[in-house]
C-alpha cells in the first residue's frame, strides 16, 4: 500500500534544488516512505531566446473557473435543490458526460450544431452531451424500465455563441426531475410545477412566472393557422425562440428562412401573442377554429385539469397586480420609535425560539411607514409593533396587514395569540 511521508531533509534540498533551476523541463517525484505516489511533469512553453510565453493562458470561450467563494453559494444551491427532488421522492441518477453522437442525432436534429463531437478514439463517434434527457431515455430503454421518477444533477455542453452578460455559457449545469411512465393525465406534471415552485420561493430570487405548454394545442394552432404537417417541428423551433427575440424576428424566420407563408405566420401571431392563465384557456376552448381541432381541445382541456391540480397543490394564477410570495415570514418585527434596536432585537428572538418565522429592518431607526410598506409589498400576514407607550404599558400591538387592524396584546401573551391566529389563517 503506498504511504504518505515526509520527505528527508537531504531529499528535500534535492528536490528544491532541481525546481529553482532553469531546465525546458521538470520532473518532479514525491516519495512516500519507500513507495512513489505521484509524477507530475512540468514542460516549459518558451521557444530558445524567446522570454514570453507564445499562448494566453485563459479558459476556453463560454466557460469559466468558480472561485471558493462562489463554489460555497453554488453548493448551497444543489443541496437545496438535490433536497426538493428527494423530499419528492425521486431517485438520483448518473450517465456518462458524452454519448454515441448517433443517439443525440436521433433527438436534436436541426441543433446537431451545437453539439460537441469527440474525435475517434477507437471506432465510436462520439459527442458531449447537450442536455440530461436523452442520457435518460437512453438509460431506461438499455435497462427495458417504463416507469421512473429520477432526478440528475449534471454539466451539459452546448457549442453556441455564449453570452456571458446574459449568463449564457457553453458549459453548464442541469437539474433535471423526471416522471416517466403512463399515469393519469396532469397529476405528474403538477406535480412537476410544484417542485419548480418550491425552488425558485426557496431561493428567493424575487417575483417569478412559470409558463406551461402543450404540444397538442402547438399543432393545433399550426393546423387552423395552415402550416403544413412536414413544416410543424421546424416552425415549433423557431416559436421557441420567442423568450429570446420579438415576434418580428420570429416571424420573418419563419417566413425568409423556412419558407412559411406570410398569412399563415400572422394567424399564428394571433395565438402565440396572447398571455395569461386559466382565464387564457378557457377562452381559447371557446375559438371557433380551435375548438373543432381533436388535437387542439385534447389539450386545452389537459391544461385546464392542471389548473385544477395546482390550485389543489397551492399554486394558484396571480392577478390585478397581485404579489408572489417569495419568503415564508410569518410575523414582521416593528417600531415608531428611535433606539429601540435592542427591544426588537429581544422580541424577535422570542419569536424565532417559539418556532415563528419572524424577520426585522437591519436598521437602528427604520421609519414605521417604510416598516409597514415592506410587510404590504412581501405580503408578510402580522406585524408586532413595540415602542414606547407598549413598552410603559407592558403590551405589543398586534396589527394585521390585510385589514390594518391592530390590537393591544399583553407581552407575556403574545408568541400565544400569534400561534393561535396563525393555526387559524
Amino acid at each position: 500500500m503506498p504511504r504518505l511521508g515526509l520527505l528527508p531533509r537531504r531529499a528535500f534540498a534535492a528536490l528544491l534544488s532541481q525546481l529553482l533551476r532553469p531546465p525546458r523541463t521538470a520532473c518532479v517525484r514525491a516519495l512516500g516512505g519507500h513507495s512513489q505516489i505521484a509524477e507530475a511533469m512540468v514542460t516549459s512553453q518558451l521557444k530558445p531566446h524567446q522570454e514570453k510565453p507564445s499562448f494566453i493562458i485563459k479558459t476556453p470561450r463560454g466557460t469559466r473557473d468558480l472561485s471558493p467563494q462562489e463554489m460555497v453559494v453554488r453548493e448551497k444551491i444543489l443541496d437545496m435543490v438535490i433536497s426538493c427532488f428527494k423530499r419528492h421522492g425521486a431517485k438520483g441518477l448518473d450517465t456518462p458526460a458524452f454519448e454515441l453522437k448517433e443517439v443525440l442525432m436521433e433527438k436534436y436534429n436541426e441543433q446537431s450544431g451545437l453539439i460537441y463531437d469527440l474525435e475517434d478514439q477507437g471506432g465510436e463517434l462520439l459527442s458531449l452531451r447537450y442536455d440530461l434527457t436523452v442520457p435518460f431515455a437512453r438509460y431506461l430503454a438499455m435497462n427495458k424500465l417504463k416507469k421512473m421518477k429520477r432526478y440528475q444533477v449534471g454539466k451539459v455542453w452546448r457549442r453556441e455563441s455564449p453570452t456571458m452578460v446574459q449568463g449564457r455559457y457553453r458549459e453548464f449545469y442541469q437539474c433535471d426531475f423526471d416522471i416517466a411512465g403512463q399515469f393519469d393525465p396532469m397529476i405528474p406534471d403538477a406535480e412537476c410545477l410544484k417542485i419548480m415552485c418550491e425552488i425558485l420561493s426557496g431561493l428567493q430570487l424575487g417575483d417569478f412566472l412559470i409558463k406551461v405548454n402543450d404540444r397538442r394545442i402547438v399543432d393545433g394552432v399550426f393546423a387552423v393557422c395552415g402550416v403544413p404537417e412536414s413544416k410543424f417541428h421546424t416552425i415549433c423551433a423557431s416559436m421557441d425562440k420567442l423568450d429570446k427575440i420579438s415576434w418580428k424576428g420570429v416571424r420573418h424566420e419563419m417566413v425568409a428562412q423556412k419558407g412559411l407563408a406570410p398569412e399563415v405566420a400572422d394567424r399564428i401571431g394571433d395565438y402565440v401573442q396572447h398571455h395569461g392563465g386559466v382565464s387564457l384557456v378557457e377562452q381559447m376552448l371557446q375559438d371557433p377554429r380551435l375548438s373543432q381541432n381533436k388535437q387542439a381541445l385534447e389539450g386545452l382541456e389537459s391544461l385546464k385539469l392542471l389548473f385544477e391540480y395546482l390550485t389543489l397543490f397551492g399554486i394558484t394564477e396571480k392577478t390585478s397586480g397581485e404579489k408572489v410570495r417569495t419568503t415564508e415570514t410569518q410575523v414582521f418585527v416593528a417600531t415608531p420609535q428611535k433606539n429601540f434596536l435592542r427591544q426588537r432585537l429581544k422580541l424577535i428572538a422570542e419569536l424565532w425560539d417559539a418556532g415563528i418565522k419572524a424577520e426585522m429592518l437591519y436598521k437602528n431607526n427604520p421609519k414605521l411607514l417604510t416598516q409597514l410598506h415592506y410587510c404590504e409589498n412581501t405580503g408578510i400576514p402580522w406585524v408586532v409593533i413595540i415602542g414606547e407607550q407598549e413598552q410603559k404599558e407592558g403590551v405589543i400591538k398586534l396589527r394585521s396587514v390585510a385589514t390594518r387592524e391592530e390590537e393591544a396584546i399583553k407581552r407575556e401573551h403574545l408568541v400565544a395569540e400569534i400561534q393561535k391566529r396563525l393555526s387559524q389563517s
